[in-house]
């Protein structure tokens, strides 16, 4: 009997350690916010706008050529899925609703304007987001996932960062900047203490902006930073 209890303790605090949280954070072509991700179930992903909508969910599927290639979209979740139906408020109708485990819940018609219909909670969860007296590039985004902040650069800082996410949690991620080469401007030089360099216009015809050090995939303080 008490090894049954101890099984299943243990299998209700594993259940825990997947809950769901903050998981990976992608750019595209090296520079700009693609989606957060969230890990719930132990291997589904949901993606998430950076202004609070969801993209899409499923399972990531690894290249079996390439160790560090993994296709873009992700393979359709299995388990069950389920949608708000006429009962919910007119923002959620036909939303998702749950996937897996994980419930989640919007902003309502009768919460702050500028966040009606984004995620308000995704299991245990809750966002929150940049508001209309907030620095104008930064209104509508996410502000906290959780007790994790989410910062981007604003309208002070150099024109080619402005709009870009600047840090998650502890996580600072710098950028080169519009006196930097043409090809690399506004490409990200660093996430935490990890450095990326690009090919510049010095380099052979053909080459400029693409990557030339620095690894395509990376985990810094438990994230898995992404560029895609």
């Amino acid at each position: 009997m008490r090894k049954f209890f101890t099984a299943h303790i243990l299998l209700f605090f594993g259940n825990l350690l997947y809950a769901q949280e903050l998981s990976q954070i992608s750019f595209s072509s090296g520079s700009n916010l693609s989606h957060l991700s969230l890990l719930t179930d132990r291997e589904v992903l949901i993606r998430i706008s950076e202004d609070g909508k969801i993209l899409e969910w499923g399972i990531e599927v690894q290249s079996f050529r390439i160790n560090d290639y993994y296709a873009p979209r992700l393979q359709p979740y299995p388990g069950r899925v389920e949608y708000y139906g006429p009962e919910a408020d007119s923002v959620s109708r036909g939303k998702v609703k749950s996937i897996g485990s994980a419930v989640i819940t919007y902003f309502e018609a009768y919460e702050t304007a500028e966040k009606i219909g984004k995620v308000k909670s995704v299991g245990r969860l809750f966002f929150d987001y940049f508001g209309r007296y907030d620095n104008k590039v930064l209104q509508n985004k996410i502000k906290l996932i959780g007790s994790l902040s989410i910062d981007y650069y604003s309208t002070f800082d150099d024109p080619a960062l402005q709009g870009k996410l600047k840090a998650a949690g502890s996580t600072p991620i710098t950028y080169y900047s519009s006196f930097d080469d043409r090809f690399i401007r506004g490409k990200i030089k660093s996430i935490g203490s990890v450095n990326y360099h690009w090919y510049t216009s010095l380099d052979r015809q053909g080459y400029g902006g693409g990557l030339k050090s620095g690894p395509l995939r990376q985990y810094t303080a438990g994230v898995l930073y992404i560029l895609l």
